[in-house]
């Protein structure tokens, strides 16, 4: 499933699988624990991480503690830099060359750990925000653009209180994470669920303390969680 601005955003929607997508940024405080419960349920995740992230020493363990446990690792940009304007979509913030020039650097970043760009041809751009140019640069680059399927708050599990309305409780996620898969005729079968890895420490209602719930009661529907990868080409784990 395409979005009218060029990501990929769904899956198989006939198939019972979800890949569990975390971006990182400037924080990790759930990785610890994020790995842990992958781990408990034997199931597989995405990461998308800046080259912030990636550079960042006291992150360095995290990554090739996800690398080795056969996690997808993938790049969100190197800065995590805003491609186009919020209220005007159509209006890019970025040249087509700042554009290459900071992915490329998010890819030297994860060659350290060992990841080759062939190795991760799946591409989160910074904000989840884009259009049509962005997708197009980012096909040029050899990659395909991806996005996380929309209907949940899965993605405001990053807000803190002094946001005031925009603010959304870890309840109000998991509620409308399986309030989407009760009434959509789908349920969740393809879903890209977009976590964050880390937030910000105003944030102390923190979503990955209740990620071991929602995994146990989507498996008890008959999900399984697999690498975006596998999602979207349809691969035997």
């Amino acid at each position: 499933m395409v979005d009218r601005h060029g990501a990929i955003v769904r899956g198989d929607t006939t198939s019972r699988q979800i890949a569990l997508v975390f971006t990182g940024d400037e924080f990790a405080d759930g990785g610890e624990v994020i790995s842990k419960v992958l781990q408990k349920h034997q199931a597989k995740a995405s990461f998308f991480l800046t080259g912030r992230f990636y550079r960042n020493p006291d992150f360095k363990g995290l990554i090739r503690e996800l690398k080795k446990d056969g996690h997808y690792l993938g790049a969100h940009s190197d800065e995590h830099l805003l491609y186009c304007d919020w209220t005007k979509r159509d209006s890019l913030l970025v040249t087509r060359e700042q554009f290459s020039e900071d992915l490329q650097r998010n890819y030297q970043r994860m060659e350290a750990f060992g990841v080759k760009k062939s190795d991760a041809p799946y591409y989160l751009p910074p904000y989840e925000w884009y259009n049509h140019s962005i997708a197009n640069w980012t096909e040029a680059e050899g990659l395909q653009l991806v996005n996380f399927s929309p209907g949940t708050r899965s993605a405001a599990d990053y807000t803190y209180p002094e946001m005031g309305n925009r603010y959304v409780s870890s309840e109000t996620v998991l509620q409308s994470i399986m309030g989407y898969e009760a009434k959509d005729r789908n349920g969740l079968n393809g879903f890209m669920l977009l976590l964050h890895i880390g937030t910000d420490p105003r944030r102390e209602d923190k979503f990955y303390h209740r990620l071991d719930e929602m995994m146990t009661l989507l498996e008890q529907k008959g999900y399984r969680f697999v690498r975006l990868d596998d999602l979207l080409e349809q691969r035997k784990n």
